[in-house]
């Protein structure tokens, strides 16, 4: 029970230093997402990746400032329950006008678990669910950037006004032509609105920050006209510096030329592409996330709250609320978790709810002589793609620790699965005292469902390839694979094990891969060609007879895993077939060793403004 006085002095300093290290933490946090424009403008591409890669570490490192502040000078963990449950009032009277105080929330519980020691997310000590509001919050200080700016264009100034509005971001690097990419852009515009009446709310409202990420930076914003709300994004980007330059395959860093809009991404489905979960975060500079979070969620009705504070860089407000959604699932649902269908992993166990659309994944403890590695090297992969730029073609994970589930909600098979490979992950038991049993599992990530691309290839082959619609999913699919790997060596990322069992479908067609123990940076590897046999016996030999180094990868050695098919195989070949080779692989290496950083588009490129490259490209 709460107490009904605060009559604990060290409870309220307590709350207070546990504020003030938040305060810290956003205080840094939106410090390193501001400077993205300076490292934007200056075309400081390496810059921009380290940052991005850092700010990943920001949360948790605040977290262990705090903790080591509390216990220092109040002994914090030797503290009484009812001076505890005194912080947590004090607390929630802090956030009162507070502009973050979802986030300081969620910080509250970090430090709190962290010195009580709690393996549970149920307790009186934290907040389960969120206990001030944050609807409507503003900053009125008058010298305060609002979260949106409105503008009121009529056809006759829409030019103008899209001017105008990339204008007002304050851009330090001229552009090439804006009125002519405005120009591009109201052409974009006009078959949406050249038909279309405009009624009396007729507007344009745009994010007061730019979001920035690789080497764009993105107006982010919405067409309002009566009922009618049309989500747009408008990627900016340096040109190429130097006639004849490649426009796609990008530069090196602070070697550019003027800043040009790419493209103009309208509707939904753009902009879920955009905000994807196999995209790196943004970098956005915020007062006030929430709002952020509400306008982005008009734009993209269907994505869950909690991505879109993942795809802001606000990745711990993204795991409180998909664990509030989780448990809300869980109280409507009858459902069990089971071992999810497809191959079986080597290293990874994993699991499901057929009704929640997430997969759930723990490392074994046992694994085939094959696979020399260890948990921690594992984790070590994971968190590497977490700081990646992930390309539109890793999907991110949720990582938590001593994950507690109702023991009722489990198939008896899955326990013995766990319990076979994964025994030190596991425990049952009635840790809470409550009379139910439960499954805590000790360490887990959480990824978004996919159709196993295996799993996609064989739908199509069993509907039978003689069906137009069959042929072309499989077409589509072996494309999309090969576009995948190639995204990802543009990334410096090799995927290691290739086996389509290891993609996935996403719901928008795209594939996206999802098992990283073999994970490794492109210019880490080796890659070669299979020496010609000296003799008849090294080429009729079962094995081989050339040394293999632990780094040593031999791409024409794919085919026979992958191609076993003769419709994949035809498609792969087509489109695909420079994967095969060695070469292809090296010059990229070799580009990236170089300090080049390619250029990967988060939407298609038929999308972009290219015809004004060509309008100054040389015949």
């Amino acid at each position: 029970m709460f107490p009904q006085r605060l009559d604990s002095s060290l409870a309220y300093d307590i709350a207070k230093a546990m504020m003030d290290g938040f305060n810290r933490h956003y205080r840094l946090f939106r410090t390193e997402s501001a400077r993205a424009k300076h490292r934007f403008e200056t075309a400081d591409w390496h810059g921009q990746q380290r940052a991005q890669r850092e700010r990943i570490e920001f949360y948790d490192l605040r977290v262990k400032e705090c903790v080591m502040r509390l216990e220092k000078e109040f002994k914090a963990g030797e503290q009484p329950m009812d001076v505890w449950h005194q912080i947590k009032l004090h607390y929630i009277g802090l956030l009162v006008n507070h502009h973050q105080p979802e986030l300081a929330e969620t910080f509250f519980n970090s430090v709190t678990t962290k010195i009580l020691h709690r393996t549970h997310f149920h307790n009186d000590f934290i907040f389960v669910r969120p206990a001030v509001s944050t609807e409507y919050i503003e900053n009125d200080e008058p010298a305060a950037r609002p979260t949106y700016r409105s503008y009121y264009p009529t056809l006759a100034t829409l030019r103008e006004t899209i001017v105008r509005i990339i204008d007002n971001f304050q851009l330090q690097h001229a552009f090439e032509d804006l009125e002519r990419d405005a120009g591009d852009v109201l052409d974009a515009m006009s078959g949406r609105l050249s038909h279309v009446k405009l009624r009396a709310n007729f507007q344009i409202q745009v994010l007061s920050s730019l979001f920035y990420r690789n080497k764009g930076a993105y107006v982010v914003g919405k067409i309002i006209n009566g009922f009618v709300e049309l989500p747009f994004a408008l990627p900016i980007l340096h040109k190429p510096a130097g006639p004849g330059c490649d426009a796609g395959r990008g530069q090196a860093p602070g070697d550019s030329g003027p800043l040009a809009i790419d493209a103009a991404l309208f509707g939904e489905d753009d902009l879920q592409a955009l905000f994807s979960f196999a995209r790196a975060y943004f970098m956005v500079d915020m007062e006030i996330p929430s709002a952020y979070v509400q306008f982005l969620r008009s734009l993209m009705p269907r994505k869950p709250r909690n991505e879109i504070y993942n795809a802001l860089g606000l990745a711990k407000q993204g795991k409180t609320l998909f664990y509030r959604d989780f448990l809300y699932h869980l109280r409507h649902s009858s459902d069990k978790f089971r071992s999810a269908p497809g191959i079986k992993g080597m290293v990874m166990l994993v699991f499901d709810l057929p009704s929640f659309p997430y997969v759930f994944k723990l490392i074994k403890d046992y694994y085939p002589p094959q696979k020399d590695t260890t948990r921690e090297q594992i984790k070590g992969k994971y968190l590497l793609v977490k700081q990646h730029d992930r390309v539109g073609r890793m999907a991110d994970t949720l990582e938590y620790s001593e994950v507690a589930f109702a023991r009722d909600r489990f198939e008896d098979a899955l326990i013995e699965e766990i319990r076979q490979f994964a025994p030190s992950q596991l425990e049952i038991s009635d840790r809470d005292g409550d009379g139910h049993e439960e499954v805590i599992i000790k360490h887990l990530y959480i990824e978004r469902r996919m159709i196993p691309l295996n799993i996609y290839l064989q739908e199509a082959f069993d509907a039978g390839l003689d069906d137009a619609r069959a042929r072309e999913q499989v077409e589509r699919a072996v494309i999309e694979y090969g576009n995948a790997i190639k995204d990802l060596v543009a990334a410096n990322i090799f995927p290691g094990d290739m086996l389509w069992k290891n993609f996935g479908v996403t719901r928008n067609g795209k594939v996206v891969f999802y098992d990283y123990d073999e994970i490794e940076y492109l210019t880490d590897c080796n890659f070669r060609r299979v020496p010609a046999p000296r003799n008849e016996e090294e080429e009729m030999s079962g094995e081989v007879w050339y040394s293999v180094g632990p780094r040593d990868v031999f791409p024409e050695t794919f085919g026979p895993f992958l191609l076993g098919n003769d419709t994949v195989r035809e498609v792969f070949m087509k489109h695909h077939s420079d994967l095969l080779d060695a070469a292809f692989w090296q010059s990229h290496k070799e580009r990236i060793q170089a300090g080049h950083v390619h250029d990967v588009f988060p939407y298609d490129r038929d999308r972009r403004f290219v015809h004004r490259f060509a309008r100054e490209a040389p015949r």
